[in-house]
């Protein structure tokens, strides 16, 4: 039987205490080594979309919510009892008919519109003229679409953190003039959790060790989660110097990383350098790359994660020996120096000599 664990389940267990997560993962081994365990108590959902989510108890109060489909089984959430039930009541788990990826859909709310009391500013409804089928193109799900074509330019951000996160990138592009690229494609592959859009959110476990691993910290979740596309850049052959670009949250610095260890995987004689700005977020990486590397943590020792601070004090001590630092004292005395020579000179100079001076003087 196939072992699954969601993103969901990860985040979810992460907002409880220690204690609670230490049962949560408990019971998880459990079932990964035996389903069908006497000791495991399953509870099939009856007010769910989806027929085939299950709850097993944790304790008196925290559940787990699995989703169990022929052979396989999906760890999809984990929180106390009722909070866990809600959770599923407004989900289900399908295969997208166009794209082919597996997607956990949140289902559609239908709420009353109440009538505004006074005018409201028109704006502009960005998928207004988009036909359906691109909409479901992008890997919308169907019960979303027409929420989508009605969406106007505030409320489709709040819609988009309710979609799969290839949906809102597909969408956001189709509004910037971009085609989905999965238009008109309808064959699905043979294991739908293969589908690249199904790698971002679900994991294959197949032992304790690869369990332990993706149960970790938050963090730590997105290293087990690596996309098939930032897969690619990370392992990639290059030529010459690349540089990667993107907005905040697109995952540069986890590419990094895995760029690092791979790198070093690669040459065993190999020295990796890993170097940020900030001396903060270097000890952010160098703890974050020891979780990566944990199963092999001799890589440790050939790859250093530094500050470019820290990186320059390095190499100074290695080929001109100590550092020598200037208090605020040494900076004043000699700035006032400098100041001085400058009048002086200036004042022997015609007046378009002293605005040079104070040219090359500021830069």
């Amino acid at each position: 039987m196939e072992f699954y664990i969601a993103d969901s389940f990860t985040d979810s267990i992460k907002k409880l205490t220690n204690a609670e997560q230490k049962q949560i993962k408990t019971t998880a081994f459990d079932l990964q080594v035996d389903p069908a365990h006497p000791g495991l108590q399953f509870h099939r959902l009856d007010k769910t979309k989806d027929p085939n989510f299950w709850s097993v108890r944790v304790n008196e109060d925290i559940r787990i919510i699995l989703h169990k489909k022929e052979e396989r089984i999906l760890l999809c959430f984990a929180d106390h009892h009722n909070k866990a039930y809600q959770w599923a009541e407004r989900r289900r788990i399908e295969v997208h008919p166009k794209t082919g990826a597996v997607q956990i859909v949140v289902v559609p709310e239908t709420v009353q519109a109440e009538l505004p009391t006074k005018p409201k500013q028109t704006l502009k409804k960005p998928f207004k003229n988009v036909s359906p089928e691109w909409i479901l193109a992008c890997g919308v799900p169907k019960d979303w679409i027409p929420q989508i074509l009605d969406s106007d330019e505030d409320s489709i951000f709040d819609l988009l953190n309710l979609l799969p996160a290839e949906a809102g990138e597909a969408l956001l592009d189709l509004a910037a003039g971009k085609k989905p690229t999965q238009e008109g494609k309808t064959e699905q592959p043979s294991n739908p959790f293969q589908h690249p859009d199904s790698q971002r959110r679900f994991k294959l476990v197949t032992g304790q060790a690869e369990l332990e691993e993706a149960l970790l910290a938050s963090w730590s979740k997105w290293a087990v989660y690596l996309h098939p596309i930032q897969k690619t850049i990370v392992e990639k052959d290059y030529k010459g110097p690349v540089r990667i670009s993107g907005s905040a949250g697109t995952g540069k610095t986890i590419v990094a990383l895995h760029r690092a260890t791979y790198l070093a995987k690669k040459n065993d004689s190999a020295r990796v350098l890993l170097a940020t700005f900030s001396e903060i977020l270097a000890n952010s990486l160098h703890q974050n790359f020891i979780r990566l590397v944990s199963s092999t943590p001799t890589l440790a020792e050939r790859v250093d994660v530094l500050a470019l601070e820290k990186l320059g004090l390095r190499l100074y001590k290695r080929y001109f020996g100590e550092e020598l630092f200037w208090g605020e004292e040494e900076w004043k005395t000699f700035v006032t120096k400098k100041l001085e020579t400058l009048r002086f000179y200036a004042k022997q100079r015609t007046s378009n000599e002293k605005v040079w001076i104070s040219i090359v003087f500021l830069a």
